[in-house]
């Protein structure tokens, strides 16, 4: 790195050429003009270019020359003439400064991952403000693709735990392919709340002393057979909306019924819930496993947990017990080995799945194969897997002991007052 010191006879930091005696600013040291490029944001990836690794370097010259390095995550990036705008205006505002000079390159294949993560642990640590408590467990159910059983896998798992005595909220955020209203049997359009807050009131169902509460489009639409032809900006607001404006009350847990695949809702919720967890949904098939490791890829980099996989469609028993893979066998197990994580359970095909879908009545709020592996995986999720936040140690249930001990000490201080102002004074002396 180039010196800083000046020509023979200049004092140290004033700019070569400067009079000497006349009244000048000293030069900046390079740690001064990095300091100042964290206030430059790349647009993109929201963060500052020094923390994301693009700012490389910045020598300063005696005659208050400053040439920086700047490494951009693609040579043709669109965003580099702001970039390279906001420097110039940053660093030619420093005292000592006659010119900047910029320097291009762009980062290695290492290096833009590593930018990226750092993007989207920035991202992830400023979510904004939902209406999920934060006691809540938060659970997507995810594919790499359709027709898995994923809407399915979903309600069933709300019906089971609800049954278990949990308050369990449903959010469908297949904003294109809405089912579960019909799945759970729930109908009627979302109304706003009428103590003045204007949220949106889920729709309920009671099952057993649990309790269902539900989110959809299917709510908001005319007809369940219309099309929502959106884009993906449109769909994650409807989400958003879902989470910032809707009255969820307290929760045991929150059910999220994503779309297939990773795009745009699927980034929006890991941003808007970045405590979120994850199960991934496959069938037993090779080829919808090899698509599901997308989805376990896509909760790492987003830094969201995986709970587990659940196998859907696994097999069929017929009425004599034998069992045929009708889709394969050990997608499940192969895509928990990938990802690393455990294999919750196994659901078998039975038509009472499908049936328990179109009349609204979950198949884990009745009996048989199918219903047993739904209660078993819930009840591994409840004792294992995601257990409910237990507030019984925690710091708010602390401080509301702490402030009903205070209260009652103020209640009985106010009464041992009225006793003694109630007595017969002493006599004056």
């Amino acid at each position: 790195m180039p010196s800083t010191s000046s020509p023979a006879g200049v004092p140290a930091g004033v700019p070569a050429g400067v009079p000497v005696g006349a009244s000048v600013s000293p030069l900046p040291t390079p740690d001064d003009v990095m300091a100042m490029l964290r206030g430059v944001i790349d647009p993109e990836l929201g963060s500052n270019i020094v923390e994301l690794g693009m700012a490389k370097r910045a020598t300063v010259a005696a005659d208050g020359r400053v040439v920086i390095t700047i490494a951009l995550t693609t040579s043709g990036c669109p965003l580099r003439a702001q970039i390279q705008r906001d420097v110039r205006t940053r660093i030619e505002s420093l005292p000592g400064v006659t010119h900047v000079k910029l320097e291009w390159t762009e980062l290695n294949a290492a290096e833009k991952a590593g930018a990226m993560a750092k993007a989207r642990w920035n991202v992830r640590d400023k979510a904004p403000d939902t209406m999920i408590p934060a006691t809540t467990r938060v659970i997507t159910v995810a594919s790499g693709k359709g027709g898995v059983g994923k809407s399915s896998v979903t309600v069933n798992l709300a019906a089971a735990l609800a049954a278990k005595g949990f308050t369990v909220g449903v959010l469908d955020a297949d904003i294109w392919g809405f089912s579960v209203p019909r799945m759970l049997g729930v109908e009627g359009r979302l109304q706003g709340s009428t103590d003045g807050e204007k949220k949106i009131e889920p729709n309920e169902r009671q099952i057993g002393t649990g309790r269902l509460k539900i989110v959809s489009m299917g709510f908001l639409v005319d007809d369940e057979e219309d099309a929502l032809m959106w884009r993906g900006l449109m769909l994650n607001r409807a989400v958003q909306h879902f989470l910032e404006d809707v009255a969820w009350g307290d929760l045991d847990y929150l059910l999220i019924d994503m779309p297939p695949g990773t795009g745009d809702v699927a980034m929006g919720l890991a941003r808007m819930l970045p405590r979120a967890e994850m199960i991934i949904v496959t069938t037993p098939a090779v080829s919808a496993q090899k698509v599901a490791i997308r989805a376990a890829t896509m909760a790492r980099k987003s830094y969201l947990r995986i709970v587990g996989v659940i196998e859907n469609m696994s097999s069929f028993r017929c009425d004599h017990g034998e069992e045929y893979p009708l889709f394969g066998s050990g997608g499940g197990e192969a895509l928990a080995r990938d990802a690393g994580v455990p294999l919750l359970g196994r659901i078998p095909i039975e038509s009472s799945v499908a049936s328990g879908g179109d009349t609204g009545e979950p198949i884990a709020l009745g009996s048989g194969p199918a219903a047993d592996a739904f209660r078993a995986i819930a009840d591994l999720m409840v004792d294992e897997a995601v257990p409910p936040v237990a507030m019984a140690g925690c710091s708010a249930r602390l401080l509301d002991a702490a402030v009903a001990a205070l209260d009652a000490k103020d209640a009985a201080d106010v009464g041992s007052a009225s006793a003694t102002s109630g007595s017969t004074p002493p006599p004056n002396g």
